[in-house]
């Protein structure tokens, strides 16, 4: 079904759809965050160091990002096709001429396979739905949407800014223009049970997301969340809590998601905790080991949708 693999990976639908793996680069398009710069509040999310993207590019000629960003993989990865990833900030908030110049400059670029495009629900207006669109029928479209939890209480405590509601109602447009939609969760937010986590899953799978990234809650130097930690209000999932999880959520993720992450990097500069959450590769083997003494397939736990 996914060669030897227990769940439906990015590998396995790159392979599938583009004949083979396809690495990202990271571009920075210069725009900020509603959560940050004042129209709805000030510092984003209590975990937020920076924005999400804090390895991509600095700001600058897109040209010359993509072309350092080629020349940084260009020894682990000889393929000459790309995806375009702009993950830092949010990526529809700005002015549609500016995003469509810049968007087009990308994705119109001959190595570029796919323009993946983070932002927020609630940054999604008619006209950059229609712009999605449009982009769409050059070349398949990605978009990343940082849900993180789909319980409100939650939502509100991370300083996240706009309700779940606006989040079923972005996938609901974004299913119309035809993109590949991807939603973030986090696993460990403060007060979460796996209960908790697991009505996420189920939340972004019932919404519609073609996809899914989940991320264990990193506590980074300089953020809000350092400071509960700090304080002891807050703690972070042990490294048998976080495997055991996801095993949990795979297995009420359907089989015809894509699982684009099982765990993040966290830069080791900056990582306050969990510091064991720094061997990724140790963290994806003992989830793929638990996968198969458990016999836990991707959907085994929920209908097909």
């Amino acid at each position: 079904m996914w060669g030897k693999r227990r769940y439906n990976s990015l590998d396995y639908y790159l392979k599938e759809q583009f004949g083979e793996k396809l690495y990202k680069i990271s571009l920075n398009g210069g725009m900020t965050c509603p959560n940050r710069d004042g129209k709805l509040g000030y510092g984003g999310c209590i975990f937020c160091s920076g924005g999400s993207g804090d390895f991509a590019s600095p700001p600058g000629d897109i040209v010359m990002q993509i072309e350092k960003a080629k020349a940084l993989i260009s020894e682990k990865y000889s393929g000459n096709r790309f995806i375009a990833y702009f993950g830092s900030y949010t990526n529809t908030y700005g002015e549609t001429g500016y995003l469509r110049k810049l968007f087009y400059d990308v994705i119109e670029r001959e190595e570029t396979a796919v323009l993946d495009i983070a932002t927020r629900p609630d940054c999604l207006e008619p006209e950059k739905l229609e712009l999605i669109e449009e982009l769409n029928r050059i070349k398949p479209v990605w978009i990343e949407l940082g849900l993180q939890t789909a319980d409100d209480t939650t939502a509100r405590l991370i300083n996240r800014g706009y309700p779940t509601e606006a989040y079923d109602r972005a996938v609901s447009d974004l299913k119309k223009t035809g993109v590949h939609i991807i939603t973030h969760m986090i696993a460990g937010l403060p007060g979460e049970s796996e209960e908790d986590m697991i009505r996420t899953a189920r939340h972004i799978a019932a919404a519609g997301s073609d996809g899914i990234k989940i991320q264990l809650l990193h506590i980074l130097r300089g953020t809000a969340l350092e400071k509960m930690y700090n304080e002891g209000s807050i703690r972070v999932m042990t490294e048998e809590e976080y495997i055991s999880t996801v095993v949990k959520l795979i297995s009420v993720i359907p089989g015809d998601m894509v699982i684009h992450r099982l765990t993040g990097d966290g830069d080791k500069k900056i990582l306050a905790a969990p510091l064991w959450s720094c061997n990724k590769r140790r963290v994806l083997n003992l989830i793929n080991h638990r996968l198969k003494t458990e016999n836990i397939l991707q959907g085994c736990n929920t209908d097909a949708r």
